[in-house]
């Protein structure tokens, strides 16, 4: 599928078909990057995204504590200080 660039009041832009931002999930901000001379678009990656969502969750229901491994044989008998 070949597409034009086109002037955006003082910048140039390119106009996606629809089917394909759906087909790449492609929506609001992207990131843009350039190898080889190549624009490549990708959706946004929301590193830790609800996290605080989440750890909210945990607290609530009590599943925030350290969790604790029991020693290991090699750390009871093998181990010197």
């Amino acid at each position: 599928m070949k597409a034009s660039i086109i002037q955006i009041g003082n910048s140039q832009g390119l106009r996606i078909p629809k089917p394909i931002l759906k087909q790449c999930g492609l929506s609001g901000e992207v990131d843009l990057e350039v190898h080889d001379n190549e624009l490549v678009i990708r959706p946004t990656t929301q590193y830790r995204k609800n996290w605080e969502k989440a750890f909210k969750a945990m607290a609530k229901n009590k599943d925030d504590r350290l969790i604790e491994f029991p020693e290991s044989r090699w750390e009871k008998e093998e181990w010197e200080w």
